[in-house]
Protein backbone atom coordinates (compact mmCIF):
# COMPACT_ATOMS: atom_id res chain seq x y z
CA UNK A 1 0.00 0.00 0.00
CA UNK A 2 1.31 3.43 -0.91
CA UNK A 3 -0.12 5.53 1.86
CA UNK A 4 -1.75 8.73 0.45
CA UNK A 5 -0.98 10.71 3.60
CA UNK A 6 2.73 9.97 3.28
CA UNK A 7 2.66 10.72 -0.46
CA UNK A 8 0.98 14.09 0.18
CA UNK A 9 3.47 14.88 2.92
CA UNK A 10 6.41 14.16 0.64
CA UNK A 11 5.10 16.28 -2.24
CA UNK A 12 4.75 19.26 0.09
CA UNK A 13 8.20 18.52 1.53
CA UNK A 14 9.77 18.38 -1.94
CA UNK A 15 8.24 21.74 -2.92
CA UNK A 16 9.55 23.32 0.30
CA UNK A 17 13.01 21.87 -0.34
CA UNK A 18 13.17 23.15 -3.92
CA UNK A 19 11.89 26.64 -3.01
CA UNK A 20 14.20 27.03 0.00
CA UNK A 21 17.24 25.72 -1.89
CA UNK A 22 16.70 28.07 -4.84
CA UNK A 23 16.35 31.08 -2.51
CA UNK A 24 19.56 30.15 -0.65
CA UNK A 25 21.50 29.72 -3.91
CA UNK A 26 20.15 32.96 -5.41
CA UNK A 27 21.05 34.92 -2.27
CA UNK A 28 24.59 33.56 -2.47
CA UNK A 29 24.83 34.52 -6.15
CA UNK A 30 23.44 38.03 -5.61
CA UNK A 31 25.61 38.84 -2.59
CA UNK A 32 28.72 37.40 -4.28
CA UNK A 33 28.09 39.55 -7.36
CA UNK A 34 27.90 42.64 -5.14
CA UNK A 35 31.06 41.73 -3.22
CA UNK A 36 33.07 41.12 -6.39
CA UNK A 37 31.85 44.31 -8.10
CA UNK A 38 34.20 46.97 -6.76
CA UNK A 39 32.71 49.82 -8.79
CA UNK A 40 29.26 50.54 -10.17
CA UNK A 41 28.53 54.01 -11.51
CA UNK A 42 24.88 53.72 -10.47
CA UNK A 43 25.43 52.40 -6.93
CA UNK A 44 28.00 53.56 -4.38
CA UNK A 45 27.78 50.64 -2.01
CA UNK A 46 29.53 47.75 -3.69
CA UNK A 47 32.29 45.45 -2.49
CA UNK A 48 32.43 45.15 1.30
CA UNK A 49 30.21 48.25 1.63
CA UNK A 50 27.32 46.22 0.22
CA UNK A 51 26.51 45.15 3.79
CA UNK A 52 25.35 48.72 4.48
CA UNK A 53 22.19 48.05 2.48
CA UNK A 54 19.02 46.61 3.99
CA UNK A 55 18.47 44.82 0.67
CA UNK A 56 21.58 42.71 1.17
CA UNK A 57 21.09 42.13 4.89
CA UNK A 58 17.44 41.13 4.55
CA UNK A 59 18.27 38.71 1.72
CA UNK A 60 21.05 37.14 3.78
CA UNK A 61 18.63 36.65 6.68
CA UNK A 62 16.05 35.12 4.34
CA UNK A 63 18.66 32.83 2.81
CA UNK A 64 19.81 31.69 6.26
CA UNK A 65 16.25 30.95 7.39
CA UNK A 66 15.67 28.93 4.21
CA UNK A 67 18.86 27.01 4.94
CA UNK A 68 17.50 26.25 8.43
CA UNK A 69 14.52 24.66 6.69
CA UNK A 70 16.61 22.42 4.43
CA UNK A 71 17.73 19.75 6.97
CA UNK A 72 14.11 19.18 7.99
CA UNK A 73 12.97 18.85 4.38
CA UNK A 74 15.79 16.41 3.63
CA UNK A 75 14.78 14.38 6.69
CA UNK A 76 11.14 14.60 5.60
CA UNK A 77 11.96 13.22 2.16
CA UNK A 78 14.03 10.48 3.76
CA UNK A 79 11.51 9.41 6.39
CA UNK A 80 8.17 10.58 4.97
CA UNK A 81 7.61 12.64 8.12
CA UNK A 82 8.01 16.30 7.09
CA UNK A 83 7.57 18.73 9.97
CA UNK A 84 9.28 21.99 10.92
CA UNK A 85 9.81 23.17 14.51
CA UNK A 86 7.71 26.19 15.44
CA UNK A 87 10.77 28.40 15.98
CA UNK A 88 11.97 27.77 12.41
CA UNK A 89 8.60 28.84 10.99
CA UNK A 90 8.60 32.00 13.15
CA UNK A 91 12.16 32.78 12.04
CA UNK A 92 11.13 32.37 8.41
CA UNK A 93 8.19 34.73 8.95
CA UNK A 94 10.52 37.38 10.39
CA UNK A 95 13.07 37.13 7.57
CA UNK A 96 10.58 36.78 4.71
CA UNK A 97 8.76 39.88 6.03
CA UNK A 98 12.07 41.78 5.85
CA UNK A 99 12.85 40.67 2.31
CA UNK A 100 9.25 41.39 1.25
CA UNK A 101 9.77 44.97 2.43
CA UNK A 102 12.87 45.09 0.23
CA UNK A 103 10.76 44.02 -2.74
CA UNK A 104 8.08 46.61 -1.98
CA UNK A 105 10.61 49.45 -1.61
CA UNK A 106 12.40 48.38 -4.80
CA UNK A 107 9.17 48.15 -6.77
CA UNK A 108 7.35 51.23 -5.48
CA UNK A 109 10.11 53.68 -4.47
CA UNK A 110 13.48 52.88 -6.08
CA UNK A 111 12.32 51.63 -9.49
CA UNK A 112 10.22 54.73 -10.32
CA UNK A 113 13.20 56.95 -9.40
CA UNK A 114 16.13 55.01 -10.90
CA UNK A 115 14.35 52.91 -13.52
CA UNK A 116 12.94 49.41 -13.41
CA UNK A 117 15.70 47.91 -15.55
CA UNK A 118 18.43 49.28 -13.29
CA UNK A 119 16.73 48.11 -10.07
CA UNK A 120 15.96 44.62 -11.36
CA UNK A 121 19.12 43.80 -13.34
CA UNK A 122 22.45 42.23 -12.40
CA UNK A 123 22.72 41.18 -8.75
CA UNK A 124 19.55 43.16 -8.09
CA UNK A 125 17.62 40.71 -10.28
CA UNK A 126 18.23 38.16 -7.51
CA UNK A 127 18.14 40.41 -4.43
CA UNK A 128 15.24 42.68 -5.47
CA UNK A 129 13.18 40.17 -7.44
CA UNK A 130 13.77 36.42 -7.46
CA UNK A 131 14.66 35.91 -3.78
CA UNK A 132 11.84 38.02 -2.28
CA UNK A 133 9.13 36.59 -4.55
CA UNK A 134 10.25 32.97 -4.16
CA UNK A 135 10.67 33.42 -0.40
CA UNK A 136 7.08 34.65 -0.13
CA UNK A 137 5.74 31.78 -2.25
CA UNK A 138 7.73 29.16 -0.35
CA UNK A 139 6.77 30.50 3.07
CA UNK A 140 3.08 30.92 2.32
CA UNK A 141 2.47 27.78 0.26
CA UNK A 142 4.85 25.06 1.48
CA UNK A 143 5.75 25.88 5.12
CA UNK A 144 2.59 24.63 6.78
CA UNK A 145 3.78 23.23 10.11
CA UNK A 146 2.85 26.10 12.41
CA UNK A 147 0.18 28.80 12.44
CA UNK A 148 1.91 32.14 13.08
CA UNK A 149 0.36 33.88 16.08
CA UNK A 150 -0.42 37.59 16.15
CA UNK A 151 2.08 38.23 18.94
CA UNK A 152 4.79 36.51 16.88
CA UNK A 153 4.12 38.97 14.06
CA UNK A 154 5.62 41.76 16.19
CA UNK A 155 9.00 39.97 15.95
CA UNK A 156 9.03 40.75 12.23
CA UNK A 157 9.66 44.40 13.12
CA UNK A 158 12.98 43.64 14.86
CA UNK A 159 15.23 43.68 11.72
CA UNK A 160 13.48 46.80 10.39
CA UNK A 161 13.77 48.70 13.67
CA UNK A 162 17.42 47.72 14.13
CA UNK A 163 18.32 48.82 10.62
CA UNK A 164 16.31 52.04 11.01
CA UNK A 165 18.29 52.91 14.14
CA UNK A 166 21.64 52.20 12.43
CA UNK A 167 20.60 54.12 9.31
CA UNK A 168 19.61 57.21 11.31
CA UNK A 169 22.90 57.13 13.24
CA UNK A 170 25.09 56.65 10.15
CA UNK A 171 23.19 58.99 7.78
CA UNK A 172 21.66 61.70 9.98
CA UNK A 173 23.73 61.86 13.17
CA UNK A 174 27.21 61.04 11.83
CA UNK A 175 26.71 61.93 8.15
CA UNK A 176 28.78 61.12 5.08
CA UNK A 177 31.26 63.96 5.58
CA UNK A 178 32.26 62.56 9.01
CA UNK A 179 32.66 58.94 7.89
CA UNK A 180 29.03 57.84 7.95
CA UNK A 181 26.84 56.77 5.05
CA UNK A 182 25.41 58.84 2.26
CA UNK A 183 21.61 58.76 2.04
CA UNK A 184 21.57 56.09 -0.69
CA UNK A 185 17.88 55.30 -0.12
CA UNK A 186 16.92 58.97 -0.03
CA UNK A 187 14.83 58.51 3.10
CA UNK A 188 16.34 61.54 4.85
CA UNK A 189 17.13 63.91 1.96
CA UNK A 190 14.42 63.45 -0.66
CA UNK A 191 11.67 63.74 1.96
CA UNK A 192 11.64 64.58 5.67
CA UNK A 193 12.84 61.65 7.76
CA UNK A 194 9.62 61.50 9.77
CA UNK A 195 7.64 61.05 6.54
CA UNK A 196 9.82 58.10 5.54
CA UNK A 197 9.38 56.50 8.95
CA UNK A 198 5.65 57.14 8.85
CA UNK A 199 5.49 55.22 5.56
CA UNK A 200 8.12 52.49 6.00
CA UNK A 201 7.42 51.28 9.55
CA UNK A 202 3.63 50.82 9.18
CA UNK A 203 4.25 49.25 5.76
CA UNK A 204 6.69 46.77 7.31
CA UNK A 205 4.14 45.75 9.95
CA UNK A 206 1.40 45.58 7.32
CA UNK A 207 3.57 43.25 5.21
CA UNK A 208 4.17 41.03 8.25
CA UNK A 209 0.41 40.86 8.90
CA UNK A 210 -0.30 40.12 5.24
CA UNK A 211 2.29 37.34 5.16
CA UNK A 212 0.86 35.90 8.37
CA UNK A 213 -2.58 35.87 6.78
CA UNK A 214 -1.29 34.26 3.57
CA UNK A 215 0.73 31.65 5.44
CA UNK A 216 -2.03 30.78 7.90
CA UNK A 217 -4.68 30.65 5.15
CA UNK A 218 -2.59 28.21 3.10
CA UNK A 219 -1.82 26.20 6.23
CA UNK A 220 -5.50 25.90 7.17
CA UNK A 221 -6.42 25.03 3.58
CA UNK A 222 -3.77 22.29 3.54
CA UNK A 223 -5.07 20.91 6.83
CA UNK A 224 -8.61 20.93 5.46
CA UNK A 225 -7.53 19.03 2.34
CA UNK A 226 -5.54 16.58 4.47
CA UNK A 227 -8.55 16.08 6.73
CA UNK A 228 -10.75 15.31 3.72
CA UNK A 229 -8.14 12.90 2.38
CA UNK A 230 -7.82 11.17 5.74
CA UNK A 231 -11.59 10.87 6.19
CA UNK A 232 -11.96 9.44 2.70
CA UNK A 233 -9.02 7.05 3.06
CA UNK A 234 -9.27 5.95 6.69
CA UNK A 235 -12.91 6.54 7.64
CA UNK A 236 -14.30 3.24 8.96
CA UNK A 237 -10.97 1.48 8.46
CA UNK A 238 -9.21 -0.55 11.15
CA UNK A 239 -6.61 2.07 12.09
CA UNK A 240 -4.53 -0.47 14.00
CA UNK A 241 -4.04 -2.46 10.80
CA UNK A 242 -3.43 0.70 8.73
CA UNK A 243 -0.72 1.97 11.11
CA UNK A 244 0.95 -1.44 11.27
CA UNK A 245 1.00 -1.63 7.45
CA UNK A 246 2.37 1.91 7.29
CA UNK A 247 5.24 0.97 9.62
CA UNK A 248 6.10 -2.14 7.58
CA UNK A 249 5.99 -0.22 4.31
CA UNK A 250 8.13 2.59 5.68
CA UNK A 251 10.76 0.18 7.00
CA UNK A 252 10.87 -1.68 3.68
CA UNK A 253 11.06 1.51 1.61
CA UNK A 254 13.38 3.59 3.77
CA UNK A 255 15.70 0.80 4.92
CA UNK A 256 16.29 2.49 8.29
CA UNK A 257 17.39 0.59 11.37
CA UNK A 258 15.61 2.84 13.87
CA UNK A 259 11.92 3.74 13.51
CA UNK A 260 10.80 7.34 13.09
CA UNK A 261 7.18 7.48 14.23
CA UNK A 262 5.19 10.12 12.27
CA UNK A 263 3.18 11.28 15.28
CA UNK A 264 1.69 14.38 13.65
CA UNK A 265 0.46 12.36 10.68
CA UNK A 266 -0.95 9.62 12.92
CA UNK A 267 -2.66 12.30 15.02
CA UNK A 268 -4.45 13.61 11.90
CA UNK A 269 -5.44 10.03 11.01
CA UNK A 270 -6.99 9.49 14.46
CA UNK A 271 -8.72 12.87 14.42
CA UNK A 272 -10.33 12.35 11.02
CA UNK A 273 -11.08 8.61 11.00
CA UNK A 274 -13.44 8.41 13.97
CA UNK A 275 -11.11 5.96 15.73
CA UNK A 276 -11.01 5.69 19.53
CA UNK A 277 -7.25 5.04 19.55
CA UNK A 278 -4.94 7.33 21.50
CA UNK A 279 -1.45 8.47 20.56
CA UNK A 280 0.35 6.19 23.03
CA UNK A 281 -1.35 3.08 21.68
CA UNK A 282 -0.77 3.99 18.03
CA UNK A 283 2.89 4.72 18.73
CA UNK A 284 3.25 1.25 20.28
CA UNK A 285 1.47 -0.35 17.31
CA UNK A 286 3.77 1.44 14.86
CA UNK A 287 6.90 0.57 16.84
CA UNK A 288 5.95 -3.11 17.31
CA UNK A 289 5.07 -3.56 13.63
CA UNK A 290 8.35 -1.90 12.61
CA UNK A 291 10.43 -4.15 14.87
CA UNK A 292 8.64 -7.36 13.79
CA UNK A 293 8.74 -6.68 10.04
Amino acid sequence: MKDPAIRNNRIQCLCAFVGAAIVAVCVFIGVTMNLTTLYDENFDHMGIRTFCMFTVNSNILAGLSMMLCLPYTVDGLRTGNYHLPDWVVVMMHVTVSAVALTFLVSLCILAPVKGFYLIFSGSRFFLHGVCPVLSIVTFCCFINSHLVRLRETVLAMVPVLLYTAVYIVMVVIIGEERGGWNDFYGFATRVPLWVSMLVILPSAFGIALLLRWGHNSCCLRRRKLDAELYRKTYGGADLRKVIAEMACEQKKELKLKNPTIPLQMIGYMIENSGSDLDMDETARIYFDAWMKS
